[in-house]
C-alpha cells in the first residue's frame, strides 16, 4: 500500500514545489485534480491532452520525486437538469479518462452526478425518503437518468483502459455503498467506487462492514483516507442532515478532520486491514478538508499516523497453519 495525497490543498505550489513537499514528508502517490470542484491547480487538461512533451515533463518530475499518480480528479455533476452546465461536467469527465489513457494513470475519481426530480425540473434534487410517493417516483426517474448516463461513459472508460471510482458523496445520486453496488451491476466493471470513508461515517455506516461489501464485488478502485468526527452534543438536538455552514464549528453535528482526529489510530489500522482483506493494495490518497488546521499540519499529521498503521510489504506465507 502507499500513503497518497489528493493536491488541492497545495494549490499555492507549483507541480514540482507540491512533489517536492510531499515527497519530503512521506508520501508516495498524488492525486491531482483536472476539473470540476478539484480545479486543475497542477495538472491543466487542454496543456496536457495529446502533448506528449507536456507529458513526458510530467514524468520525468513524478521519476524526479519517486512518486506516481494514483488517480486523475474531476469531481462534478454530470447528470445537471441544466444542459450546460451538464455537458461541462460530462466533458470534464470524458477528457480526465483519455488524459488518464494518455499518462498510463488507471483511474478516474469523480462523483456519480444527481438529475433533477423529474423532466420538468431545474434543480437536482437529493431523495432520502420513499414517502411521500412522489419522492419515489423522483427517484425512479433519476436512476433512468444514471444509468442512460453511465452505461455510455463506463463503455467510453472501458475503451480507454480506465477505471472510474465514484466518491459515495451525499447530495449525489450515489452516496452509500448499495447504490454504489447497483450502479456497478448497471453499467460495467469499469464502474467502482473511490472509497472515501468521510461521508459513511456521519450516515451511520460502518467502514469495515462497507469495505466488505463493496470489496466482495470487486468495486474498490480507489481510496481517500479522510475522517469525520461527530459531535454528539449537536447530533442529539438536530441530527446529521446539518445544514450550517462548514466554517461554523461549534454548532455543526459533524466536521471532516483529518485522519485520527475522528477516529484513532486503532480504528485506522482496521480500515487498512479489511482493505487487505479485500485485496486492495493501492493508494489511500489524503484528502485534506479539516477546518481546524493548517492544509500542511494536517496532511502531515495524517501522513505520520497512517505510515504507522498501512503495510508496506507483501504478506508472507502463514507458516502457522500448515
Amino acid at each position: 500500500m502507499e500513503i497518497g495525497v489528493h493536491t488541492p490543498p497545495l494549490a499555492d505550489e507549483s507541480l514540482e514545489g507540491a512533489l517536492a513537499y510531499l515527497s519530503d514528508i512521506g508520501v508516495d502517490a498524488i492525486e491531482p485534480g483536472v476539473g470540476g470542484h478539484p480545479g486543475q491547480d497542477h495538472l491543466p487538461r487542454a496543456e496536457h491532452i495529446d502533448d506528449d512533451a507536456a507529458q513526458q515533463e510530467v514524468h520525468n518530475l513524478l521519476e524526479e520525486y519517486e512518486m506516481r499518480i494514483s488517480a486523475l480528479a474531476t469531481h462534478n455533476n454530470p447528470l445537471h437538469p441544466d444542459e450546460e452546465r451538464a455537458e461541462t461536467a460530462d466533458t470534464e469527465l470524458r477528457e480526465a479518462i483519455q488524459l488518464a489513457a494518455q499518462l498510463e494513470v488507471g483511474t478516474v475519481t469523480c462523483f456519480s452526478g444527481l438529475p433533477a426530480g423529474g423532466p420538468d425540473d431545474d434543480v437536482p434534487n437529493w431523495i432520502t425518503a420513499p414517502w411521500p410517493p412522489e419522492h419515489d417516483d423522483a427517484l425512479e426517474y433519476q436512476w433512468d437518468v444514471a444509468v442512460d448516463y453511465w452505461e455510455d461513459l463506463a463503455e467510453y472508460a472501458d475503451d480507454h483502459g480506465v477505471d472510474v471510482a465514484i466518491e459515495m458523496h451525499p447530495n449525489m445520486l450515489v452516496y452509500e455503498p448499495h447504490g454504489m453496488a447497483r450502479l456497478r451491476e448497471e453499467t460495467n466493471e469499469r464502474v467502482g467506487a473511490n472509497f472515501d470513508p468521510s461521508h459513511l461515517y456521519w450516515q451511520g455506516i460502518s467502514i469495515t462492514d462497507a469495505i466488505r461489501y463493496l470489496g466482495e464485488r470487486d468495486a474498490i478502485h480507489h481510496v481517500h483516507a479522510k475522517d469525520t468526527k461527530i459531535y454528539e452534543e449537536q447530533a442529539r438536538e438536530k441530527g446529521v442532515l446539518d445544514t450550517t455552514a462548514y466554517d461554523d464549528e461549534p454548532n455543526r453535528s459533524w466536521l471532516f478532520r483529518s485522519v485520527g482526529y475522528g477516529h484513532g489510530e486503532d480504528h485506522w489500522k482496521d480500515v487498512v486491514s479489511t482493505l487487505r482483506m479485500v485485496g486492495y493494495d493501492g493508494a489511500l490518497s489524503i484528502e485534506h478538508e479539516d477546518s481546524l488546521t493548517s492544509s500542511r499540519e494536517g496532511l502531515e499529521k495524517a501522513v505520520e499516523l497512517l505510515e504507522r498503521a498501512l503495510f508496506r510489504e507483501q504478506p508472507g506465507e502463514a507458516y502457522w497453519a500448515e
